[in-house]
């Protein structure tokens, strides 16, 4: 447990950090500091499953799992100060659909990346990143967004501003919110993707080079 613990301790600041910053918002609303954070939890998957294995790397990804709970849990009991005190509650449909996308995506990522793992050093990275990223794209913005699922006239209620009409990117034709924002979520992901190839890089030869004297 104790070489995980770096791994362990590197998602969970992603993913408190995501939490933090997903409150601040950027281009009108079409992106918030967060999505420049999250894809970072694929980066660390993705090093712990280089390292260490799939197993390994299934654990980290179960513990960002527990911290993204646990951030939804305090983020619920915490007061903002804005037009008066509000609380900073998620709302129900939101956090599920953050708990399920990013379980699924990261175990995903997880199992793609040891199917591609004796290929290329970037292959089994960036395919497991941008498979796993879509997908987590695709789950979080319908579960929590789109019209087609309920989870309730009260809930519904909540997410009701990402339903309306809005300029696709803020320039294209009329598309319900949601989707321009699950887009744009989608395009920092991949750049972030290809970026993220550097670090992991030096990285993974950092720590293996005691073990293999490469």
């Amino acid at each position: 447990m104790t070489r995980l613990l770096p791994g362990i301790l590197a998602m969970a600041a992603v993913v408190v950090a995501s939490n933090i910053l997903v409150q601040f918002l950027l281009l009108d609303g079409l992106l918030t500091w967060g999505a420049f954070t999250y894809p970072f939890a694929f980066l660390v998957t993705d090093i712990m499953n280089r390292v260490y294995g799939p197993g390994p790397a299934r654990r980290v990804v179960f513990a960002g799992f527990v911290t993204g709970v646990l951030c939804s849990m305090i983020g619920s009991q915490i007061m903002l100060q804005g037009d008066g005190f509000t609380y900073a509650a998620v709302p129900l449909r939101v956090a599920v659909a953050s708990g399920s996308a990013f379980l699924v995506a990261q175990l995903l990522d997880v199992a793609i990346f040891s199917r591609l793992r004796d290929g290329a050093w970037w292959r089994a990275p960036l395919a497991s990143t941008v498979i796993g990223s879509a997908v987590d794209t695709a789950l979080f913005f319908t579960i929590a967004f789109s019209a087609a699922l309920s989870f309730g006239a009260a809930a519904d209620a909540q997410i009701g501003w990402a339903q309306g009409p809005a300029p696709f990117l803020l320039g294209g034709p009329e598309a319900p919110l949601w989707v321009s924002l699950a887009v744009a979520d989608w395009g920092v992901k991949l750049a972030i993707a290809l970026v993220a190839l550097i670090p992991f890089r030096l990285i993974v030869g950092r720590l293996l080079r005691p073990v293999t004297q490469m």
